[in-house]
């Protein structure tokens, strides 16, 4: 089997472990616990501010140890644990505690994938390959969405336990049985593979003082505080429109996750021929429209063209940032780093959103919450325009090195 089948198995894999139980987190503490929204809410914010926390150093950890094998196995272990942690605990230091496990591996698998897959097929190869894992990835939420669902009906609700459970210990067999001598560290970070030297890793000034990459953080910071809320809120506006809420958010989520997954690949097809940049500024420019769709739609039948929207948006982003990311500090040696630091910053913009539309809500009602949700990315689509990535060589000199590049094994 080929290096990129196990890149394949590994992303269907943990596509939907990455975020631990995730949306089922609120429904077993309030069946299994009789926990409260707020309870809920409280412990969860704890744990996405600390994986925030841990987003920058963990990436610091793949680009200095340069074994991300290994630390896909760590943290697909950590998740395992945490999961299975959560069915006893009752009390909030114990549910704290095991999701804080679950999502420190969560938060560790992204960069680790990355260089994983940078270190197989390299860097001219990886904007495709980087398609093609997202697309991997959304078929394994789509799976393990399915599981749980049809599960649910017969085991109750702690199949989603069993499902995430599997896929982490699946996720780790991909891993281990992943060809180790088809990962090379020096292809992985952009030094010259048949040297025998080892260069000096740039400093971390460096690279969090390269501005294109603060205009970038900063852009995509803003892209999640319009984003990020915007299907809670669209549930939201949908109780108080008497429609069947709870259905048609699940729909949505899986009409998204569809959308996802050919967008993925098409994505990673499009970054070399159309430029980085480009895609970025499509992605973002669907959530306006998107916004205003929601803003002005009430039929939720129609609202599904919104969500396909969130599909496009949102699929392309995962294939352009972390290649994004590479172009910037290619050969630095710290692009885990860069893009674990990235993640932190716009999480952060995602953790705002729920209170930003809310409020927005509140002052503005149901129609300008969600237009007030679209102007952040008006924001972000003038800062990447403004933004100049470096420069990338031409379709004829691609191919060149495409050529010449080594073949995954």
């Amino acid at each position: 089997m080929l290096a990129t089948h196990h890149l394949a198995l590994i992303n269907v894999f943990t596509g939907d472990i990455q975020g631990g139980l995730g949306p089922f987190l609120g429904t077993w503490l309030a069946e299994a616990a009789q926990w409260s929204p707020a309870r809920v809410g409280f412990v969860t914010t704890l744990v996405g501010v600390g994986a925030l926390l841990l987003s920058g150093p963990f990436g610091a950890l793949v680009d200095r140890l340069g074994r991300p094998r290994l630390l896909i196995g760590i943290a697909c272990a950590a998740i395992l644990g945490g999961t299975l942690l959560l069915l006893p605990a009752r009390s909030v230091p114990g549910v704290f505690a095991a999701q804080m496990l679950a999502a420190a591996g969560g938060t560790l698998l992204l960069p680790a994938v990355t260089a994983l897959t940078l270190g197989i097929v390299g860097k001219e190869r990886f904007p495709k390959q980087q398609g093609r894992n997202q697309a991997f990835n959304h078929l394994g939420i789509l799976l393990a969405a399915g599981l749980i669902s049809l599960g649910t009906g017969w085991f109750g609700p702690a199949v989603a336990f069993w499902v995430l459970g599997g896929m982490a210990v699946l996720a780790i067999v991909a891993t281990a049985t992943t060809p180790g001598h088809c990962y090379n560290e020096r292809r992985a970070v952009g030094w010259k593979e048949d040297a025998d030297d080892k260069p000096q890793r740039a400093g971390l000034m460096s690279v969090f003082g390269n501005r294109k990459l603060l205009v970038l953080a900063v852009a995509l910071a803003l892209f999640n505080l319009g984003n990020g809320g915007m299907l809670s809120l669209l549930g939201q506006k949908l109780v108080a429109t008497a429609a069947d809420a709870t259905s048609w958010t699940a729909r949505y989520v899986m009409v998204a996750q569809l959308v996802m997954v050919p967008v993925a690949l098409f994505a990673g097809s499009l970054a070399d021929r159309s430029g980085r940049r480009k895609l970025l500024m499509l992605a973002i420019a669907v959530l306006p429209v998107r916004a205003a769709l929601s803003a002005f739609i009430d039929d939720p039948y129609w609202l599904i063209l919104a969500e396909i929207l969130d599909g496009v948006g949102s699929g392309i982003v995962g294939v352009a940032v972390p290649v994004v990311v590479a172009d910037l500090t290619w050969g630095s040696g710290r692009t885990q780093t860069a893009l674990g630091a990235l993640n932190a910053v716009q999480g952060i913009g995602g953790a705002l959103s729920a209170w930003y539309g809310g409020l927005a809500q509140q002052l503005l009602g149901w129609t300008g919450s969600f237009l007030a949700l679209g102007a952040p990315a008006l924001a972000a689509l003038a800062l990447v325009v403004w933004l100049d990535a470096t420069p990338e060589p031409g379709r004829r000199s691609r191919r060149r090195q495409a050529r010449s590049a080594p073949h995954p094994a």
